[in-house]
C-alpha cells in the first residue's frame, strides 16, 4: 500500500471519529440537559471538525500536484492559517450570533481536537 493511499485512509479515519466525537458529546448533552446545549455541543463540535474538513480537502487536492521545492512548507502553513481563521470564525458565530451556551460548545471542540491527537497513535498502533 502506497504511503498516499495510507495517509487518505488515516485522514478518513480520523475525520469519521471526530465526526462521531461530535455527535455522540451532542446526543449526551441534548439528553441530559436540553436542546440548546445540544445544539451548542454541535455548534462546538462543528467549529472544530469543519475547519479539518476543509485542511484534509485542500491537502488532497495539493498533494495530486507535482510540488515545487520548498511550496510543500507555504502550502502547509497557508493551510493552517486557514483552518485556525475558519475555527475562530465558527466560534464566533456559535458564540456570538447563535448564542450558545459556553460549557458545551468548549467542551465538544476540545473533545474533537483530542481525537485528532489521540486517533493517529490509537490507529497506528492497531495496524
Amino acid at each position: 500500500m502506497s504511503v498516499s493511499l495510507y495517509s487518505v485512509k488515516l485522514a478518513r479515519t480520523v475525520l469519521l471519529w471526530q465526526l462521531a466525537t461530535l455527535l455522540v458529546i451532542g446526543a449526551l448533552c441534548f439528553a441530559l440537559k436540553d436542546i440548546t446545549w445540544g445544539a451548542s455541543a454541535i455548534a462546538g463540535g462543528l467549529a472544530a471538525w469543519l475547519p479539518n474538513v476543509l485542511f484534509v480537502i485542500l491537502a488532497w487536492r495539493l498533494g495530486a500536484q507535482a510540488p515545487a521545492k520548498g511550496r510543500i512548507a507555504w502550502s502547509f502553513a497557508l493551510g493552517e492559517a486557514l483552518k485556525v481563521f475558519v475555527t475562530i470564525v465558527l466560534l464566533i458565530l456559535a458564540l456570538g450570533v447563535l448564542d450558545a451556551v459556553f460549557v458545551p460548545v468548549g467542551l465538544t471542540w476540545l473533545s474533537v481536537l483530542v481525537v485528532q491527537i489521540v486517533a493517529p497513535a490509537v490507529i497506528n498502533n492497531k495496524g
